[in-house]
């Protein structure tokens, strides 16, 4: 189970990733790209090109967990742009935010 607190390390990737590759895509994508260790227990959440969808990857010490969210319409707004490392971290308050499509969720 996933359980998202104050204190848990949520990193945004600010380039879009292919969907069409699942867990261990996305793990690669973490050690190569991002420079992350996926099993750290770290919550990683990509977007798609169009950010009309949000995939999270998270390792829980017995496994990887893949949650995907596609929205019926609009987009995600406010997507962080390009960071030099790749990522941005957030807490969980403004991952929440950004899931219900609050404008200006980063100043949650």
């Amino acid at each position: 189970m996933i359980h998202l607190t104050a204190g848990s390390k949520i990193l945004l990737a600010t380039q879009p990733a292919d969907f069409r590759c699942g867990i261990d895509g996305l793990a690669a994508l973490c050690r190569h790209q991002l420079k992350q260790s996926p099993r750290s227990g770290t919550l990683f959440v990509f977007t798609n090109r169009r950010q009309t969808m949000l995939r999270a990857l998270c390792y829980d010490g017995s496994g990887f967990w893949l949650i995907n969210k596609r929205l019926s319409k609009g987009r995600f707004q406010d997507w962080p742009r390009h960071h030099q490392d790749g990522v941005t971290p957030v807490a969980a308050k403004q991952l929440k935010a950004l899931l219900v499509g609050l404008p200006g969720w980063q100043k949650v």
